[in-house]
């Protein structure tokens, strides 16, 4: 038994088992603190610690049922001081707006100062950060979005400075666009961790009925971080947010661990975790059921992407379950700066509409670069479509074009996106209903190259037919194998596909295969 600790603040620890297993440890553990037990047959493999005293060495020691110990000794952070947001006259009744008692003790907060938020229910509009501080929500205690249209401060898409250069805020689908302000505001803030037991609520009811409309500006996030770093996340649980719950931006070194994040399944545009244009991301044992995709990595529409030129790279998702999405783990379909080096493992979907999925499409640009993800130990269930490259997306005014549609072979140029290696290794789908997998390249772009490892695929006896990608010109599938259109080289090993209605491979368009045990 071994495990690793993923978040240190002063009063927390954020814990993850080193295994294979996925989500859940195979085996029961108890988990002790200075030789005083303190969970009983714990099986999660990412779980939280409070109530700690900082600056101050404690023995941890797993043991597991059949005896097997590790053990780490560990000193919490260094704290200035504990502001308790009661005595700053927040009052917590769900009825007082608490803001500017809460904003109070934040800006008072000196360096490695903590805010604490005690039970209770706090009405709020935004709480902006500050650097070099921590935001604990105790067990019980909730911030409840006081924002509506029309009623709350406005990020501005961009502004310009006096050399003509521009500063962007506000954000709307990859665009730099005016947007309501989040419950939880961080913007230009370094050293931050938002950690704790306790629940952001958005409130999201009062924004749900106009997903496209913009009223003022566009929609909030429930907690959005923008051109700031060394931010951590832990334990909170995120729910009915206005749109994307968690949404960094411009950002680097964030961490996000053991948080759940819970949104109604028929609530539109509330994606889970996107991170957008940001470097040095981990996500670690976080528990997603969304109205859209759980995870969407991204990096701008057209116009930013390339002006920027702003990849999201060097992203781990680990130990995550994602449940009733449209997608679990997504990139795309603003991605015009490119997404590199994205690993993700030891994942659970449940009954997603896809697995994992990639969007882009023509006009996105030739810094719109995918390359380098690798999908590993991998279970999902009713998964409809476990496995999507989409280079046809056709969301968003442009994208039913000619241009874009067209299955005919274009000119390369500055429009053309590029989708580089991807390897699924270890993936177990079973009641999937519409194909294995499908992967479709641009006739003038292939994708370079795909290898499947140790891959099985089992179809639900009752399946449905329907599309495996939000593309023009292609049909309904049902019980459909590996669908290749457009790639360079394909490397398939020990893969098996049951309960298949057609062929269990389809190529078409496809330069080199190597194919070794395919059952």
């Amino acid at each position: 038994m071994k495990f690793k600790v993923i978040v240190k603040t002063s009063t927390s620890l954020a814990i993850e088992l080193v295994n294979k297993d996925v989500v859940t440890s195979s085996a029961c553990y108890d988990v002790y603190l200075n030789d005083e037990k303190i969970l009983e047959a714990n099986t999660k493999n990412v779980f939280s610690l409070y109530n700690l005293k900082p600056n101050t060495e404690y023995y941890i020691k797993l043991v597991g049922a059949n005896g097997e110990m590790a053990t780490a000794l560990i000193q919490t952070d260094v704290e200035s001081i504990c502001l308790n947001v009661r005595r700053f006259n927040a009052i917590g009744d769900g009825v007082t707006d608490d803001t500017q008692a809460i904003q109070a003790a934040i800006m008072s907060c000196p360096k490695h100062g903590r805010v604490l938020i005690p039970a209770g229910t706090y009405l709020v509009k935004t709480i902006f950060l500050k650097s070099d501080m921590t935001l604990e929500l105790a067990e019980g205690a909730t911030l409840s979005y006081a924002g509506a249209f029309y009623e709350g401060a406005i990020l501005p898409g961009y502004l310009v400075d006096p050399f003509g250069e521009e500063y962007y805020l506000g954000s709307w689908e990859g665009n730099p666009l005016d947007s309501y302000t989040a419950l939880i505001q961080g913007i230009n803030v370094e050293n931050v961790n938002i950690i704790g037991k306790g629940v952001l609520d958005g409130n999201g009811h009062h924004f749900w009925d106009y997903p496209k409309v913009k009223k003022g500006a566009w929609r909030p996030r429930l907690l959005q971080i923008i051109h700031s770093k060394f931010i951590t996340v832990q334990g909170i649980t995120a729910q009915n947010s206005p749109s994307w719950t968690i949404h960094p931006l411009f950002s680097d070194a964030l961490v996000f661990a053991d948080l759940k994040i819970i949104n109604p399944k028929d609530s539109p545009n509330t994606d889970g975790l996107n991170p957008e244009s940001c470097n040095r991301v981990l996500i670690v044992g976080v528990y997603f059921s969304v109205g859209d995709d759980c995870i969407a990595i991204k990096a701008g529409k057209i116009y930013l992407g390339r002006k920027l030129r702003r990849s999201t790279q060097y992203v781990i998702i680990r130990n995550c379950s994602m449940n009733f999405g449209h997608g679990a783990v997504v990139i795309g379909s603003e991605m015009a700066g490119g997404v590199k080096n994205v690993t993700v493992s030891q994942c659970l979907f449940n009954e997603t509409d896809r697995g994992l999925r990639i969007k882009t499409r023509r006009g996105r640009g030739k810094d719109a670069i995918i390359d380098g993800i690798h999908f590993r130990d991998i279970k999902m269930d009713r998964v409809l479509a476990p496995l999507v490259v989409n280079s046809f997306y056709f969301c968003d005014p442009d994208g039913r074009s000619e241009y874009v549609k067209t299955k005919e072979k274009l000119p390369v140029d500055d429009r053309t996106p590029y989708i580089g290696k991807l390897v699924f290794e270890n993936i177990e789908s079973k009641n999937s209903e519409i194909s294995a997998g499908f992967f479709y390249g641009l006739p003038e772009q292939p994708i370079e190259e795909l290898i499947f490892k140790n891959c099985d695929f089992i179809f639900a006896d009752d399946a449905k037919p329907g599309y495996p990608a939000m593309m023009d010109d292609i049909p309904t599938y049902c019980k459909a194998g590996l669908i290749f259109n457009h790639v360079k080289s394909i490397i398939i090993d020990n893969v098996k596909i049951d309960g298949i209605a057609s062929e269990k491979v389809t190529l078409t368009d496809v330069d080199k295969v190597v194919m070794d045990h395919v059952d």
